[in-house]
Parts: structure tokens; C-alpha cells; sequence
């Protein structure tokens, strides 16, 4: 087996959401070939008409130049099976963030694979080792979370499970840098960096919003103002979407064993009644009027 990094120069993805075709963005406007995939086949056209939107975007701001957008969206395909990714070099899973899910996934993708071919998982806190022992590469499957939204955000974290070789570390290393994003490097521990830090805190604001604390305005403006913070922690919560910050504090709530991570019972409410935030219209927010009103 070499020790030589792999020169990816083609990429698949699977899952044409949010992640999904940021990815293919970002991917594409470096240069390299995209074949996108998704289980449901209305995703994307969806996906397409978000990447050329966002691309206009960057157009109108200076930041691309028109016929760098053309060839972007002339680099990405699309999909219908698994049999695409043949020819990619690495294959990047941006789906769901549930365990049993992406293990479906991988058991349909591993068969269409060429030998060399890379596996990363966008995952934000699922276990690396475990993924990847489920899949006929683990030395050749690697953790790359991307931060939403992917063509704006600046970090890539690089988790490697127990089993992954030096050179596809490398390999996804060197990607990154030509996406033009800065890496993290975490351990294989459960929500690794960003969401071991961050979603608590999300947790810790809903408590303190369960609690009487104070109210979502109050909680927000406390620490856009007190803190610095872009978003305050609620709106950042509906902008992540609740399910799935409750499942990253399950993932760390049983990971870790640790009482400290147990999700807030207001937190569990909402993603029962279907309140997920800007994806469903209504989370600690009320998205159906403009300026969106807290529903607390």
C-alpha cells in the first residue's frame, strides 16, 4: 500500500440538501467534477437552482466572476445511482444525521467503488471508527465536517477513525486546502470539536429559556451583545434545526455518559410537535411573519 496522498479529480456526493450542494459548490468552483446523488430525485433540481442562486450571489458580489459560475455548474452532475460513483476518486456522504441511515447508505455505495476510492462522511458527531468498520475501506474512510452554510463558512474539521490510514488523512487534508477552507483536526470522540462546544451551549440556552430565565429575546440579545455572537444561541438553533441539535446531545448524551449533555426536555417538545426551526416555518421562532416572533 502506498503511503503517497490520492490527487482527487473527481468528487461524489451523496444528499442534495443544505450540506449536499454546498459541498458541491465549493467542489466544483476549485475545479473538480461533481457527480451528486439523492435518495429523493426532486432534491436536485432544487440543489442545482441553490447552487446557481448562491453562485450569483458571489457573482454579484465580486467575489466570482461569470464564467467562473458557468463552469462551476457545467462541473456538476447528477444522479440517479449509486453505479455514478464509479469513477470518483472520493465520495462524500452528506446525508441525515442518523447512524442507521448513513450505514445504508454506505452498505449500497461500498459494491459501485473502484479499489483506490475514498469514503468521507459529513457527519457532526457520529463515530468515525464505528462508520467506517462497517464498510470494506476503513483505512480509506475519514470524517470531514463542514460548517453551514459551506461556501461561506471557512472550516473544515478532519476527525480520523482508529483505522484511517495516513494517506487518505492527507489526501482530505490537501482538499481542503484547495477548497480554500482551514482545517481543524479532531479526535474520534463523540460531536468532536465545533458541536462538542457549541450545541451544550445551544442546550444550556433552551434550559435557561425552560427555566424562566429569560425570554428568547432576552436569552439572544444576552449573548449577541454579551458575547459577541453573531446569532443568538435560539436562532442559531433554528437556523441548525432542532432535530438536529437533539440528536448531536443524545449522541453525546449517550456517548459520553455524562448527565451534563441530557437534552432539555423543552428541546425534546418541540421536536416532537414538528417545531424543527427555519426548515419548518416555526422553532423558538415563528418564521411565517416578518420580523420572525419568538413563540415563547
Amino acid at each position: 500500500m502506498t503511503d503517497q496522498p490520492m490527487d482527487i479529480t473527481r468528487v461524489g456526493i451523496i444528499g442534495a440538501g443544505q450540506m449536499g450542494n454546498g459541498i458541491a459548490h465549493v467542489c466544483a468552483l476549485a475545479g473538480i467534477p461533481v457527480v451528486l446523488l439523492d435518495a429523493d430525485a426532486e432534491a436536485l433540481p432544487r440543489a442545482l437552482a441553490a447552487i446557481a442562486k448562491n453562485l450569483d450571489r458571489q457573482v454579484t458580489r465580486g467575489n466570482v466572476t461569470q464564467d467562473a459560475r458557468d463552469a462551476a455548474l457545467a462541473r456538476i452532475a447528477t444522479a440517479a445511482d449509486y453505479a455514478a460513483f464509479a469513477e470518483c476518486d472520493l465520495v462524500i456522504e452528506a446525508a441525515t444525521e442518523r447512524e442507521e441511515i448513513k450505514k445504508a447508505i454506505f452498505k449500497q455505495l461500498v459494491p459501485q467503488l473502484s479499489p483506490h476510492a475514498l469514503i468521507a462522511t459529513n457527519t457532526s458527531s457520529i463515530s468515525i471508527t464505528r462508520l467506517g468498520a462497517g464498510t470494506d475501506r476503513p483505512g480509506k474512510f475519514i470524517g470531514m465536517h463542514f460548517m453551514n452554510p459551506v461556501p461561506v463558512m471557512k472550516l473544515v474539521e478532519i476527525i480520523r477513525g482508529i483505522a484511517t490510514d495516513e494517506a487518505t488523512f492527507q489526501a482530505i487534508a490537501a482538499l481542503a486546502k484547495r477548497l480554500n477552507k482551514t482545517i481543524a483536526v479532531s479526535e474520534d470522540f463523540p460531536a468532536f470539536i465545533v458541536n462538542r462546544i457549541l450545541v451544550p451551549m445551544i442546550n444550556e440556552a433552551v434550559y435557561a429559556l425552560y427555566e424562566g430565565v429569560g425570554s428568547v429575546v432576552a436569552i439572544d440579545t444576552a449573548l449577541k451583545l454579551g458575547a459577541n455572537h453573531p446569532m443568538g444561541p435560539l436562532e442559531l438553533a433554528d437556523f441548525i434545526g432542532l432535530d438536529t441539535c437533539l440528536s448531536i446531545m443524545q449522541v453525546l448524551h449517550e456517548g459520553l455518559a455524562d448527565s451534563k449533555y441530557r437534552p432539555c426536555p423543552l428541546l425534546v417538545k418541540y421536536v416532537e410537535a414538528g417545531w424543527l426551526g427555519r426548515k419548518s416555518g416555526r422553532g423558538f421562532y415563528d418564521y411565517s411573519q416578518t420580523p420572525p416572533m419568538p413563540t415563547r
